[in-house]
């Protein structure tokens, strides 16, 4: 038996963007819907919501997050989740001060990765299906002040994307230097950027491994 995994941008920003909403992505699978990340212009349609999963638990949008969250009955947390047939793992990434995270969504051999800002590209993404992808930087990083990580470039993340394999690789956190570059006509050396709105699918075989339902491992 087959079945459809949908993945959905609902923003494809960095903070502060003068022209997206925030990065943010809405998963759909056998009648089951999860938010990741997202903030205002970039929340969920209406409907039931199983979990709203974030990469930064201390993010400046976290307060925003947990309001909204709240209206569909759910709370913003980083951590691993089970739902049918679909496994999401959280990750660490190498991002900044605090911890940050970013995801890997299996289903029936099928894997989707949500890291929308690291400094370092993440070796667990190695295989991706479909990635969704850093884009604040274009040519060069942004090194955060005190050297406690920052952003890497487009350039960088395409070149890592291919050594790491990955089958399709989308920008979904784009930042002013990469507008710039989109003004400019100038394209990515690998992948696309990021559309709002615009649905992923990928479809996957269902095999029944014992008892579905939602299952979650808060992280520290």
């Amino acid at each position: 038996m087959s079945h459809w995994l949908r993945l959905t941008l609902l923003g494809v920003g960095a903070m502060n963007s003068p022209r997206f909403a925030p990065a943010g992505l809405l998963l759909r699978c056998t009648g089951h819907r999860v938010a990741f990340d997202g903030g205002p212009g970039a929340e969920p349609p209406p409907g039931r919501l199983d979990a709203w999963l974030v990469c930064d638990e201390h993010s400046e949008l976290r307060s925003v997050l947990r309001r909204r969250a709240a209206m569909w009955d759910v709370r913003v947390l980083a951590t691993d989740l089970r739902i049918g047939e679909v496994l999401v793992r959280c990750h660490p990434v190498v991002h900044t001060s605090h911890p940050a995270y970013g995801y890997r969504i299996e289903a029936g051999g099928v894997v989707v990765v949500w890291a929308p800002e690291f400094w370092e590209f993440p070796a667990w993404a190695a295989g991706a299906d479909l990635m969704f992808a850093e884009a604040a930087a274009w040519d060069r990083p942004i090194r955060f002040r005190g050297g406690v990580g920052g952003h890497a470039s487009v350039r960088a993340v395409a070149e890592r994307a291919a050594k790491h394999g990955v089958r399709r690789l989308v920008y979904a956190h784009i930042g002013r230097p990469s507008l710039r570059a989109i003004d400019a006509g100038l394209r990515p050396p690998a992948g696309e950027w990021g559309v709002e709105g615009r649905t992923y699918s990928l479809r996957f075989s269902h095999e029944p491994k014992g008892e579905g339902g939602i299952r979650r491992s808060p992280r520290a």
